[in-house]
């Protein structure tokens, strides 16, 4: 039985094991179908399953499909469901309180993401599906076999699919529900809604029918639930952490970064005894950038935009802003664990003086100084003040504006800002899922290409990359004529940076910052 605090509906006054931890944004919804940022991704990847899933090195692995087969001839992916993987417990379902996953309902739940009408910006996974095959480029063999064709090949596709986005729901539960689904969600996953209070925290209790097993049998997850509170405040968040009431901490944030951190990104001494720290390399690239429409009324020209690339130093800005706990980012927006060749092939951004003159021979009276106005966050304004003196040091007169939210975004969805920070996560680890930044077909606010750069040999070279020849040759070519443009600046290829409660065992990490919390254990 749970039983909680009436104080703080973090701390269970039992003894049962639960998982906890923060979201200090708060969960909009639990709806898989709009899976579009970690905040909803963690906690709803641990209700649903899909097809496929990723491990620890990012292979993908089976899930709710024991086995698949892939004809490239034909296109078509073969997929093989269990048939021992049921919804969690729901009155629609009837006496039964529950029901097993059929093929049928993968149909369902893929044509939910496809529909308008639901508003889920996940429609893009199914941009090579196949729409005149079967039901939407889906079928139906029977309640264990499904088959999905491509209409050309996409050599990711079956990474594609681990997304949250591609989870299976029960259409009864969803039809009955409409919107508020997101807030009474039923999946398969390793954890049941069981209780959420807005402002306060979501409370998730152990699925005692989930279908996965470790190696001796025994059913995961191993914990009796998860606890995410929802605290604004990052340093009312620490406190919390340090006093044993959250489990885990995400990130490196101002509020305790030095209080936890040596300067060369070290656990400090005095907190080993209590916690550890995880870090890897995160399939996460932090750039800057530019309007590559001419017409804009602030565009920046390409000899700004190179002598900007020049003027700074990241791997002092690493070690001063970042306690070295990032990868600089000279050569590319791939992050180097996706290249299967040596990246330094690749043209390069050294800090480079001579370069910077190279770029602003015709214009260096200082009288005639260049303006560029950033459009940043306030959490990355550290990084914006750095270029900003190191820009006024070269000449260029950087300003700085700062926006937050739903506005940031808006702004630079719409290409109102000639220059701006972004940042890209991946969404499935392959090269090319950084590549389509640059892709003309993917210009915002439709898609992701916030620079509305477009360039047709890059867009040759892209697509074979995505069908399949995402050899050394092709991704050289592609990355010297996006280097040559000079879209963006690349500052630096995060790490992912996590501090856990000593009391925690086995928790996977990988370079995606998945949040798997069915094999977590605690003492």
């Amino acid at each position: 039985m749970l039983v909680f605090s009436l104080v703080q509906c973090r701390r269970p006054v039992s003894d049962e094991k639960f998982f906890r931890y923060n979201e200090s944004k708060g969960i909009p919804t639990l709806d898989p179908a709009h899976a579009r940022n970690q905040t909803i991704i963690w906690p709803a990847s641990n209700i649903f399953n899909g097809l496929v899933q990723l491990d620890s090195s990012l292979n993908v692995k089976p899930s709710i499909a024991q086995r698949w087969d892939w004809q490239p001839d034909s296109l078509l992916y073969t997929f093989y469901l269990r048939s021992d993987v049921f919804f969690h417990e729901h009155q629609i379902f009837g006496e039964a309180k529950t029901r097993k996953v059929t093929a049928h309902d993968f149909v369902y739940s893929f044509k939910r993401i496809l529909d308008p009408t639901t508003g889920s910006s996940g429609a893009w996974i199914f941009r090579y599906v196949d729409p005149n095959f079967g039901d939407h480029g889906f079928k139906v063999l029977n309640d264990t076999v499904l088959i999905i064709r491509l209409k050309q090949p996409f050599e990711p596709f079956l990474s594609l699919l681990s997304m949250v986005y591609c989870s299976v729901v029960p259409h009864e539960v969803v039809d009955s529900e409409g919107v508020r689904f997101g807030f009474k969600p039923i999946g398969t996953g390793p954890f049941v809604l069981a209780r959420w209070e807005t402002n306060n925290c979501l409370i998730l209790k152990k699925n005692q029918r989930y279908f996965e097993c470790d190696g001796h049998g025994n059913r995961f997850p191993y914990l009796d639930g998860v606890i995410i509170s929802f605290i604004a405040d990052k340093q009312s968040e620490f406190m919390e952490f340090l006093l044993g009431n959250l489990d885990f901490l995400s990130g490196v944030h101002a509020a305790y970064k030095d209080e936890l951190l040596t300067n060369d990104g070290k656990l400090r001494t005095k907190y080993q005894q209590k916690i550890f720290m995880q870090t890897t390399p995160y399939l996460n690239t932090e750039y800057l950038g530019f309007i590559m429409d001419s017409t804009h009324s602030d565009y920046v020209p390409l000899n700004i935009r190179k002598a900007l690339n020049y003027c700074f130093d990241r791997q002092k800005m690493i070690a001063f802003l970042k306690n070295n706990l990032a990868v600089p980012a000279y050569r590319s927006i791939i992050p180097p664990s996706l290249f299967h060749f040596d990246s330094t092939e690749l043209p390069c951004y050294s800090y480079d003086r001579t370069m910077v003159s190279n770029w602003l021979k015709d214009d260096r009276n200082p009288a005639n100084r260049y303006r560029v106005t950033l459009l940043t966050t306030p959490d990355y304004l550290d990084i914006a003040e750095f270029l900003q003196h190191e820009a006024r040091n070269v000449g260029i007169d950087l300003q700085i504006e700062t926006a937050t939210g739903a506005a940031f975004r808006q702004k630079v969805a719409a290409g109102e800002p000639s220059f701006f920070r972004a940042s890209w996560i991946a969404d499935y680890p392959h090269p090319e899922n950084f590549l389509l930044l640059f892709a003309s077909n993917n210009k915002s606010p439709a898609g992701p290409n916030y620079t509305h750069f477009s360039n047709q040999s890059f867009d040759s070279v892209y697509n074979l990359i995505a069908t399949g020849v995402a050899d050394r040759n092709s991704i050289i070519e592609a990355e010297k004529i996006v280097f040559d443009q000079a879209p963006i600046i690349p500052l630096y290829y995060d790490m992912v940076v996590r501090f856990v409660n000593n009391k925690i065992r086995n928790l996977p990490l990988n370079a995606m910052n998945n949040l798997e919390l069915k094999y977590v254990q605690k003492e």
